[in-house]
């Protein structure tokens, strides 16, 4: 009953953020590198948020530092999908959150200072990741399902190491907007305040699983995502190109935007890769353990293959292209002489 309850309120309360977006022009406007062609909600992750303070009420509040740190990343995610901000502000609340959370898992007692920096950092860069990674219809809802799935599974089936009334309403939230954006003409779109929020969330509770199995190579979880990100990213510095800027040279860009596939069938794409990430990880962990580590590195080594020969044919082609035209122009040019 109380699962049929918060599917309703959240069901509810996305509507009347709808409305409240579309009133104070809370909006999506296409430009040159977005991969959507009409105006469109921003924000609408902000269910994610909503999802789990309804789990709070209604299931006793069992982590409040971690709340916190959500509530204060997901309120700076919404000033900046409303407003230009510093970005040095924007990662100082990020560092503040991501430290909230540290403390909810148990980390700032007996961890050295110079391992807490380092995760920080380097779980401050992910949740940017995430946030990256946001840039068609479905992206998001869908490859953060298939990990909330997992987590799900593993919960249950495999090692106990957060509640699962926690997972499931995660669940309920992610379906809801889903329904709203995994689509072809989306209602909505995460924003930075659902991207990040989400991000977040799913850190936490990948934290907790790698905290309570020791089991560190769980962080497969974000295994696809990191690929693509990691090499997109090493492909702009070679590039010589702001890293920081907004761009359209990550895969599932290429695909949606250059390739004109389906944004949904992307999506699915992306989906279907870490389903088989996390099942093949789960496998080995559960069947051949002494060789759990050999599947992470080799399968995320066939993931790095497979990004770097798309990204080489995909250049390639479209270098022939552009001098195919630039042929085709000169000699119009020398016809018309």
């Amino acid at each position: 009953m109380k699962y049929l309850i918060i599917f309703i309120l959240l069901v509810l309360i996305e509507n009347i953020y709808f409305k409240i977006a579309e009133q104070y022009n809370i909006i999506d406007k296409p430009n040159e590198r977005s991969s959507h062609t009409k105006i469109t909600i921003r924000g609408g992750g902000i269910i994610f948020t909503v999802g789990v303070l309804l789990y709070a009420l209604f299931f006793n509040f069992p982590y409040p530092w971690f709340i916190g740190g959500l509530l204060l990343i997901t309120g700076i995610s919404f000033v900046d999908d409303t407003r230009d901000l510093s970005s040095k502000i924007r990662l100082a609340v990020h560092f503040t959150a991501m430290a909230m959370m540290f403390y909810q898992l148990g980390l700032m007692n007996d961890s050295p200072r110079w391992y807490l920096l380092i995760a920080l950092i380097v779980c401050t860069g992910i949740i940017n990741a995430y946030n990256f990674m946001d840039g068609i219809n479905g992206i998001t809802g869908g490859y953060s399902v298939v990990l909330v799935l997992a987590l799900w599974y593993i919960n249950y089936d495999v090692i106990s190491f957060t509640d699962g009334h926690l997972l499931l309403v995660l669940l309920i939230a992610l379906m809801v907007f889903n329904f709203y954006n995994f689509r072809k003409k989306a209602r909505c779109f995460a924003g930075d305040t659902g991207a990040v929020s989400i991000a977040f969330i799913l850190l936490f509770l990948d934290g907790q699983l790698i905290i309570r199995s020791q089991d560190s190579g769980f962080i497969i979880l974000f295994g696809v995502y990191g690929i693509d990100s990691i090499f997109t990213i090493i492909h702009r510095l070679i590039l010589k190109e702001n890293i920081f800027k907004p761009h359209r040279k990550h895969v599932y860009q290429l695909m949606a935007n250059e390739l004109k596939m389906p944004h949904v069938l992307v999506s699915s794409i992306y989906m279907i890769l870490q389903i088989a990430l996390i099942g093949g990880y789960i496998w080995f962990r559960q069947y051949l353990p002494e060789y759990r580590f050999h599947y992470f590195f080799i399968s995320l080594g066939l993931l790095a293959l497979i990004y770097f020969l798309f990204k080489k044919k995909y250049y390639r082609l479209h270098t022939m292209d552009e001098v195919e035209k630039r042929q085709k122009n000169f000699s119009n040019a020398e016809n018309s002489i």
